[in-house]
Order: C-alpha cells, then structure tokens, then sequence
C-alpha cells in the first residue's frame, strides 16, 4: 500500500480536479473498494463527481464524507466497541450538562451561575445556558485538546471566574473519559506510533479536495494518517509565490504601536533595538493580505508538514479589471496605475468583468439581476443559466424575491431557468410550521386566527377531509356566531380573566350543533344555548369534520400542557403528525424527517441519562433550533441558475459569480464570542473566525469568477434616497480597483458602480444612451403610460351596447338599488365587476363596545321582538348568547341602552300605525315599456308606512319615494295615496302626487340610460346639493361647493368618493359637472315638492 502525504495546490479548481482525476485512474486493490474523497458541502461532492465523469468517463463508488465523519469512521474501526452515537455529541451534551448543573450550583464557582437561573421558572434558561456550554465543550475539544487533557488531570483554570468549566467538564466525562474525540484522535496517533493500527481499518487511498481550511486537529490527524495510507490534499491556492507571512494594513499598524511601546521600554534601561525595517514585514497584495488571513494561517500551518508539494499554477493573463485583480493576487504584487505603465491599467470602457450595483431593496436587487443576466446572455450566446452561481448572505431573505422575480416573467423567451439552494428546512417546509404552530397552541388562547392558520396547510385539510368550499362555511359560521378566542369560561378563569363562556369556542359549537338539531327562531334558548338557525342538511357533514379538527386541537392544546420525558415527548409529537397530517407523496420526505427527530429524543435520553420531565417549551426551542440548522440539500449546481447561501469552502469556478446582498450590516458576519469562551479570550493560529471566514470566502468568490464577478448591495435609502455603505470588503475592493486600474478622463469607480433607480419602470431604463437599460415589457409599457400626456377620461369612455330587454322587467326593489348606487348596479350587472371590499377579517377579541354594524344589528333585532310583544329583559340572555354584546356589566348597560331607544321607537311606530297589523299590495305594473313587479308591504289605513331604526338616509328618501309612486301611479288600490317614512330621527310623508306616470317615467329613462354608461348621480352628495339648492334656495355655486365636502369627505368622515365603485368611474374626472347637477334637480325636486318633514325625533 501506497503511503505519504502529497500537497497539490493550484488557482483553478479545474486543475485540481483534473489531477484528481488522474490520481482516481490509478486502480486500487479491488474495484469494490471505495474511492475516499474528504469534501465540506454537498456542492462540492456534486461538482467534483461531474468532474469525474468528464474526465474519466465515468464517477462511481465513491466515497464523499465530511472530515468529522471520516475520522469518526477511522476511530469507530480502530475501536470496535465505540457507540455508534457519541455521548459528546453536542445535543446529548447539553441533556446531559442539564441534568448535572442544576447539582453543581452550591459549588464554589458556580456563583454568577447560579444567580442567572435563579428565575428559571419552567428551566428554559437552563436548557439554553447547557446548550452554549455544549457547543462551547464541543469546540474545546477540538481546538483546545490539551485544555481538556489537562481538566481531566484535574488541573484548574488561573481566572477563577473560569475554574467552574473545568469542574463541570470532569462531572460530564466521568466514565466516558476514553469516548471524546481528543482522546479517540491521541489514541490513534498512539497505535500509529506504535504501528496497531490494522490496514484493513484505513481506506488505501485518502484524498482531501476543494478545503480551504482545517483546524490543527485533523491537519494533524490526518498527517499521522499519511504513515500509513497516501494523503493526498487538493488546494486551491490564490497566490504562486510564498505569502504566509503577508501582514495587512491593520496587522502592520498594530505591529508598530507595539513596537513603538517595545522601543520606548528598551531605551529606558539601555538595551539594543533593532529599527522597525529590520523587522521586514511585507503586504505583498492588500486585498490577499486583509482577506486571505484564513487561507494565510492554513497554508502556514502546512508548510510544517513534511511532504511533497507539488504546484499546479496556471499563468492568468491580464485582459481586463477581473483578470487583472486575480493577477495581481497570484504573483503576490500591488499594482499601481499611478507607477507602473502596464497596458492592463489601462480598463476599458466597455469593461463589465467586475460589477457593482447599488439598488434600494432587495427586491430591486433581484429585478436588476434578472435585467443583468439577460444581457450577459444576450452578449454571449454560449452562455448557460448552469454557468451563473448568485451567492447571498442571507438565503432566506432572498428567496421570496427571487420567486417573485424569476419565477412569475409572463414573457417565456425572458424566463431563466434556477434552483434556489441552502434554504433551512423550516422555511421551505409547510409540515415543520404548521406541527410548530401546534406546538404554540398551549402558549395561546386559542384564537381563531390561530385555529384557521392550522387549516392552511394542505395535509392538515385533507387529514379531516375540509375542501375549500367546507372552509367558507367554517369561516362564515365562526364570524356569525362570534367565536373569538377560549375554550370556555373555565379556560379564561385560569388565566385569571371573569369567566365569561360568550364568545368561547365551546360557546360557538354549542350553538351550531344545537342549530342543526332544532330551530331557535333567533330567540328560543335551549338549556341557555342559542340554537344558530342557518345550518342545513348538506352542511351537516361538514360541521362534522370541523368538530372533530377542533376535538383534536382541544385535547392536544391540553395534552401540551403536561411535563414529559424526551421519550414521552417524542412519541407524542409522533401522535401529533398521525393525528394532524395526511401523508401524501409531497410530503413523505418532510414527515419522515420529523418522524427521525422524534424518534432520536429517545436515543438522545438513553445516551445522555437525563430521564427528568421537563415542558414543551424547552423541546420547542430545541426542535426549532435543528430546523433551523437544517438546511435542504437540494439545488446546487442544477440545470439553470443556482441561488444559494455565502458558505466556506464552497469556491467552485462559475463562469459569472454574483454575489447579493453585500451590505454593510449583513457581511462579513460579526460573532460576538460567549463570555465563559477560553478560545476567544486566548486565541490561536488555527482557530476560526467568522468574519475572517467570510473574508477568505469573498476572496475564493473572486478568483473563482471566470468572466464576470457581479457585485450587488442595498446602497439607498428606499425612504429618502440617502447613500447607504455597501459591506466594508466591497468597498476595500472598489478602493483597490481604482488605485489599480485608470480611464482616461474618467473615475473609474464611475464606470464601475452603477446606482439604479427606485422604480423599475423609471424612464432612464427606456432612454437610448443611458446606462441603465431593461428588458421588461411590462415596466416599459408603466413607463409610456408614465410619461404620456394624461387624458382625463372615465372608465367607460364610450356607451356600452344597449342592454337586453330582460333588464325591462324589473322589481320595485332592483329598481332601488339602481337609484341607492347606479355605478355599482351598471358594473355588477352589465360588466360582471365586483370591488367591494374583501370579507372582514376574523376578530380575535371580544367586543368591548358595541357600534356600528354589531349595533345596528342588535338594534334591529331589539326591535323586531318587541314588536312581537317580547319583553326586553328576556331578550338580554339572547344577545349575551349571540356574543355582540360586551361582557359584564357593560354589556348589561349598553344592552339597557338600546332597548330603552327601541321601545321609544316601537311605541312611536305604534301610534302611527295604531297598533294596526299591516296588510300587502301586490304590484304588477307596466309602464312605457317596463314591467315593474313586486309587494307593496306594510299598508295600513292611513297609507304606506315604510320604517327602519336608524338614521333617514339619501337612499331611505329614495325607496320611499320609488314605492310612494307606484302607490299613486296603481291608483284604485284601497290604500291612500300616502307614505311615510319613519327613522330613528324623523318622520317624512309623502302626499299624493298629480303626475306619478310622468315622474316614474322619468326614473326609468335614467335607469335604462344608467344600465349603458355611469350616470352621475351620488345619493348623498345629489341630495345635499338638491337640498342646498331647491329647498333652502342657496346659489348654485354655494351648493355645488358644500355638496363637494359630502363627495371628498375629510378626516372624520370618509366621502363618497372613496366608494371603490364611484372612485373607478370617476377618480380620473371631476364628476361633479352639469350632468350630476341636473340629474340631481330632476330626482330629488319632486321628493322636495311632495314630501315634508312632519316630525323630529330627539
């Protein structure tokens, strides 16, 4: 077998995948022994095995693990009795540091521990405080392993603030001293030394590709390996020269203060200094040596090995700004336009290889993106959508955008292909929210916005078969019969709110079963249940499946609320997804993964010994943390364009590298190290660093690019337009590039950055000779229709065809409700347009007044019964049941209110009428070619008595007038000539009238011309400039301009004109013209004239 340790080191990846390759064809022993090819993310082993097969001709069995996973194989087969599942994993760690702190409190050390869960209700700080200290324990073990050595020989920390970590590590490793990973990886450089170690247990050929970084740990480990199997590392090195004592600006600053301090103190007592040149520290290249640290102390770290290196570096020629930076960076040199007379300084104008764009959102991002990419591959037909990588800090703020972008182009020839990777799988998953919206259920109320939000996912409506349909009758009966949050009155007591049972669930329910099973009549109580009359035979079933959905959620909701041990939990949460969630093939993966988890709380229990009951909220925030982490495996490196997260070690050549979101508060990433963290407060080389994480990795994005680099940030404020920093890299690259590059008479950093507008449909995209440029239909239609000269016109410019004559025969009431609103009867009818406005969103609270509608309702309803000869006081246990009323007192109060005002009103009503009951008029009337038909109701001896508790408005007079004329116009009818009309406010009568014929006539010539184009008529607004001008005789103009504040309204008032059918129709003209003034005169005139205000009601 084949032994030592081989370094390749190129800048291309290529190259190295090549030599890979080469090194693959070499056979092994047997064609059933696995090629191992040590990667760190599943891209990589994707583009790697397509390498392969493009070379070799074919990629198969190989071996793709992680380096943890690879050394853990290496120990579990040097060690056969090593547990599958290691006891310092990190989740097990944290169950276990749980169960050991709590008894480690009363010891000395432990105070400021102490102090911090003293309030530790429910023990979640606990659990959160155990998991850092596991994550932290998990990172000592592999970047301090003599710390841990140490610790476990009983030696202490010198802080004494610090000295508890040891004490608790040896109450964590006792009995499982030999099973941690320091110690399994300084057992096998034992048996190593010792040459124990079986052949048979390492694979026969080792190869590391495409890792920028590994921490001392498993460069050691792997180094040891080397004895015994051939290693070989495949790295992509940006620099050919030797840069590993490189010192960035920062870095040299630093050295020079210190030195100046060393200096000073040396001079004091006399002794020898060396000058600060004799120091000889070199930058090489600024931009490798601010964001190559990472890359710098990995390559340091491995030129003390002894091997073979061998250089595969591909000379980069100098063609434009992209070429030239990763020239630059490869020969270890600073260009300088300003000293060096290179034609490569010289950029051209046309240059696009690095582009910067600043936009005002992340959606403009996108938008520009797209437009870019379309012009990339208009410029070069043989690029491909699987060519473009776009990187982000931020996936999961993208990722809406990028659908909304790329996913909805109505134009197929403008839609490029992609794959959005890297997204956690909480955010994709509709199974993970909704089972995690469950689990909120004992932290609620049970809102009904919270209950509905369960039966938006799919699987939960097909688990209780509810279609759509089924879900609108839910809905409408949930709102009717006022269902807003509770189980019950007891549920609220618990929470130490009056127990009330209206507007409970068990309230609502009651109501609809009672209703299917007898009729109430609104008014008959059974058992103080208010039976809901408006459930029907075909509706049973569904009520049914509703009940059983709320069955469930009532006892889980209970269920919840008790403590469990991990086991118990996770066979809980297993009932849950039985329960809640219909399996189906699209969702097979997502409920398969939960069931793992769960079924892992056992194992998870088992290893870490911790069997105490704890509550749902510490094992929610564990399972929302491992969703979190999660992160979907598919989408890279598909067919079109990939979409994924900025994740180390993932420089993979691309043709075009975009990289989005680069802004200043976003990358590089900050982390802020815990307090108790002893690799922050003593930090080493080796030792990871987020920010110098993220700076290597923009650096490996840069000489990964192969024509283009894409650069995009928000750089303005969406609100005022402000100049906002891109991320601190972007802006030390643009910095470079302009020392680095010149134009002739230009900046170059104009050429370079381009800032976009606010709008995508702003006319500088749509101009010949500007920069900016789209390839949007649509924005380019928004901006003629921006910039063309604007015409006032209607909605409907010209008539529509003349209606059919069904529309000549028509009811009294279809009548009304042409005059009550002709815009909204002409659009509805003629054009099928419906603009009211969506369905009141459901409420969560109870009322705590009563207005509005709710009152009106109550009102009618008082109103109704007390005509009937009902007592008020029994009808307030039936509105308390409707659940209208406010709780308490103040629902007894406002219901006393109402029913005082309505008895006023029934007995006033009464004296009219004279407690006469009230007989009906059949109509059927043809009149100049119109049919009109209906029911004359509510005739009594003195006439027509048309009534309605509330206030007389502009359409009241209306109805009334429409059906006091058909009363005149019949003639020998029985009943008188009269009509009155009775509101909560006033009286009004109508007298007979001379020419009834002639003035209905005219109505119906308005409503036939009414059904062809808008007629501008507003009852309110018509009424008011009638009255002003007819009645109280002001001039025109006077009633014309106090008749425009009923049309605008002000900001106590909505007007009539924010009336979504009136606005459509004439938010583009004035309508109030010479048409609104004479249609307005010649409708309420003769209402004026034969109509008089007889009473007013205070």
């Amino acid at each position: 077998m084949q032994t030592g340790l081989n370094i390749y080191t190129s800048n291309r990846l290529e190259i190295l995948a090549k030599q890979l390759a080469q090194t693959a064809r070499e056979p092994l022993s047997s064609p059933f022994i696995p090629e191992t090819i040590v990667v760190q993310s599943l891209g990589m082993e994707r583009w790697i095995s397509m390498e392969l097969a493009r070379h070799n001709g074919i990629s198969a069995n190989c071996y793709f693990p992680f380096p943890n996973k690879f050394l853990q194989d290496i120990f579990a087969k040097m060690i056969p009795d090593l547990p599958d599942d290691s006891p310092f994993d990190s989740a097990v760690m944290a169950f276990k540091i749980m169960k050991i702190l709590p008894e480690c409190l009363f010891v000395p050390g432990f105070e400021s521990i102490k102090t911090y869960l003293q309030d530790d209700i429910n023990r979640l700080k606990l659990f959160q405080l155990a998991e850092k200290i596991a994550d932290t324990f998990e990172q000592y073990l592999v970047f301090r392993p003599e710390m841990i050595f140490a610790w476990e020989e009983g030696r202490q920390e010198k802080d004494p603030a610090h000295r508890w970590q040891a004490h608790l590590w040896r109450e964590l490793v006792t009995g499982n001293e030999e099973k941690h990973r320091a110690y399994l990886r300084k057992a096998l450089f034992e048996k190593i030394r010792k040459n124990e170690v079986p052949h048979k247990v390492l694979p026969q050929r080792v190869s590391l590709f495409g890792i920028s970084y590994l921490p001392p740990f498993h460069l050691d480990a792997f180094s040891q390996l080397a004895q015994l199997t051939a290693v070989n590392f495949f790295i992509l090195n940006p620099c050919m020269e030797y840069w590993a004592d490189i010192a960035a600006d920062f870095e040299i600053k630093n050295i020079k203060s210190k030195y100046s301090e060393t200096k000073k103190i040396k001079e004091k007592y006399n002794e020898t200094n060396i000058s600060f040149d004799e120091l000889h520290l070199e930058q090489g290249n600024s931009l490798l040596a601010s964001m190559g640290r990472l890359g710098r102390d990995f390559f340091k770290l491995i030129s003390d090995f002894d091997c073979e290196i061998v250089e595969l570096f591909e000379d980069q020629s100098c063609h434009n700004i992209l070429s030239g930076i990763q020239s630059d960076i490869l020969y270890l040199r600073e260009g300088n336009h300003k000293k060096e007379s290179r034609d490569v300084a010289q950029a051209e104008m046309e240059d696009l290889s690095v582009q910067v764009h600043s936009c005002h959102s992340p959606m403009r991002e996108i938008e520009v993106l797209h437009d870019n990419l379309l012009a990339m591959f208009e410029n070069d037909p043989k690029l491909l959508p699987k060519d473009i990588i776009v990187m982000t800090p931020d996936i999961e703020t993208y990722a809406p955008y990028i659908h909304a972008v790329f996913h909805a182009q109505p134009d197929e020839t403008l839609r490029i292909p992609f794959s959005i990777a890297d997204k956690s799988i909480k955010k994709q998953s509709r199974i993970i929210e909704t089972f995690l919206l469950i689990l909120d259920l004992k932290q609620s109320r049970l809102e009904v916005s919270s209950i509905l939000a369960l039966l938006e996912s799919p699987a939960v409506r097909a688990m209780f078969d509810l279609t759509d349909s089924d879900m609108e009758w839910v809905e409408l009966w949930i709102k009717e019969t006022n269902i807003r949050w509770g189980y019950d009155a007891l549920s609220k007591k618990k929470m130490g709110i009056p127990a009330f049972q209206e507007n409970t669930w068990k309230a609502g329910l009651e109501r609809l079963m009672l209703g299917y099973a007898m009729p109430g009549g609104g008014i008959n109580m059974f058992s103080g249940i208010l039976p809901y009359d408006h459930i029907e035979g075909s509706n049973v079933k569904t009520l049914g499946k509703f009940c059983e959905f709320t069955s469930c959620i009532f006892k889980w909701e209970k269920e919840l609320e008790k403590r469990r041990t991990l086991r118990e939990w996770g066979e809980a949460f297993i009932n849950i997804l039985d329960q809640f969630f219909m399996p189906h093939e699209d969702t097979e993966r997502e409920i398969q993964f939960l069931r793992n988890i769960f079924k892992d709380l056992e194992e998870k229990e088992r290893i870490s010994g911790y069997e105490n009951k704890i509550g749902l909220e510490i094992l929610r925030y564990y399972l929302q943390h491992i969703f979190e982490q999660e992160l979907t495996s598919s989408g890279f490196i598909s067919k079109g364009v990939t979409f994924c997260a900025m994740l180390p070690m993932r420089s993979i050549p691309f043709k075009v590298i975009c990289l989005i979101g680069m802004n200043n508060d976003t990358f590089p990433r900050e982390y802020r190290p815990l307090g108790f963290d002893l690799i922050a407060q003593k930090p080493q080389i080796g030792d990871r660093s987020k920010r110098n994480d993220d700076k290597y990795l923009f650096l490996e994005a840069v000489i990964s690019a192969r024509k283009k680099l894409y650069i995009s940030f928000v750089g303005q404020s969406i609100q005022d337009n402000t100049k906002i920093e891109p991320s601190v890299i972007i802006s030390e690259l643009i910095d470079y590039i302009e020392k680095r590059f010149a134009l002739p008479d230009n900046f170059i950093k104009d050429i370079l950055v381009t800032r976009h507008r606010l709008q995508a449909f702003s006319p500088e995209y749509f101009q010949q000779d500007s920069k900016l440029y789209s390839y949007s239909a649509e924005n380019f239609l928004a901006c003629k229709s921006f910039l063309k000269h604007h015409v006032n016109q209607n909605f409907i410019n010209e008539g529509l065809p003349a209606p059919s004559d069904d529309f000549r025969n028509i009811e009294i009431e279809t009548l009304y409700t042409f005059f009550a609103h002709p815009v909204k009867f002409l659009l509805q009818r003629r054009l099928g347009v419906y603009l009211d406005k969506s369905a009141d969103t459901i409420d969560d609270k109870e009322n705590f007044n009563i207005n509005g509608l709710e009152k009106y309702k109550i009102e009618q309803d008082l109103l109704k019964n007390r005509l009937f000869g009902h007592k008020p006081d029994d009808m307030l246990s039936v509105q308390r049941a409707t659940g209208l009323l406010p709780h308490g007192n103040v629902g007894k109060v406002r219901f006393h209110e109402m029913s005082d005002d309505t008895d006023i009103f029934a007995k006033q009503l009464e004296n009219i009428t004279k407690g006469e009951e009230s007989t009906s008029l059949d109509i059927d009337h043809e009149i100049a070619g119109f049919k009109i038909t209906g029911k004359n109701a509510d005739i009594h001896e003195q006439g027509l008595v048309i009534e309605r508790y509330a206030k007389v408005k502009a359409k009241d007079y209306l109805r009334a007038w429409i059906y006091h004329l058909l009363l005149c116009t019949i003639g020998d009818s029985g009943c008188p000539p009269k009509t009155t009309l009775i509101g909560s406010d006033l009286v009004f009568e109508f007298n007979p009238v001379e020419n009834p014929q002639e003035i209905l006539e005219h109505l119906l010539q308005i409503y036939w011309r009414g059904l062809s184009e808008p007629i501008h008529f507003f009852p309110a607004t018509s009424y008011k400039y009638a009255h002003l001008f007819c009645v109280d005789h002001k001039f025109q103009y006077d009633a014309l301009k106090n008749a425009r504040k009923t049309w605008k309204g002000n900001d106590f008032m909505a007007g009539e004109s924010d009336d979504l059918y009136f606005d459509l129709c004439s938010r583009e003209i004035d309508p109030l013209d010479e048409q609104f003034e004479k249609v307005s005169i010649e409708i309420y005139k003769p209402i004026f004239k034969h109509g008089r205000e007889v009473m007013t009601v205070s």
